[in-house]
């Protein structure tokens, strides 16, 4: 599965609502995918929420140090491929981070997103985490 920014904050905060189904969600998944636009993404949203600056951090150096989880650093091709499919999708309100996620999602095979985040569901992925109705 690909691991989202709000995936991460599910996965990292106990106050998420969806903390419970995100840590069973990871320990299911075969795969763990994540890449620098989300990690750089994270940061700024936690900051935001203001979660403390110090467990935030330390949760991103134990992401990018962990064995289970693999961290694709977005290149130039990657970028460029990422804005193509945002000019292809002008109808959507897709980040640029999203739009990686996206590409390397397809480039690898995964089809499973840790994230509430819609869009994913748009381009045709699986939303693993879902608000109950």
């Amino acid at each position: 599965m690909l691991l989202d920014t709000s995936g991460l904050l599910c996965l990292h905060f106990s106050s998420e609502p969806l903390h419970t189904q995100a840590c069973i969600d990871y320990q299911k998944a075969k795969v763990r995918l994540t890449h620098s636009y989300v990690i750089a993404e994270y940061v700024a949203l936690a900051n935001a929420r203001r979660f403390s600056r110090s467990s935030v951090l330390d949760f991103v150096v134990d992401l990018l140090s962990s064995p289970d989880v693999e961290t694709a650093w977005v290149d130039e091709p990657i970028h460029r491929a990422a804005i193509e499919l945002l000019i292809l999708r002008q109808d959507k309100t897709y980040s640029l981070c999203d739009a990686v996620s996206f590409i390397l999602m397809r480039q690898r095979g995964v089809s499973e997103a840790s994230t509430t985040d819609r869009h994913f569901e748009q381009e045709g992925f699986v939303r693993l985490l879902q608000p109950a109705s």
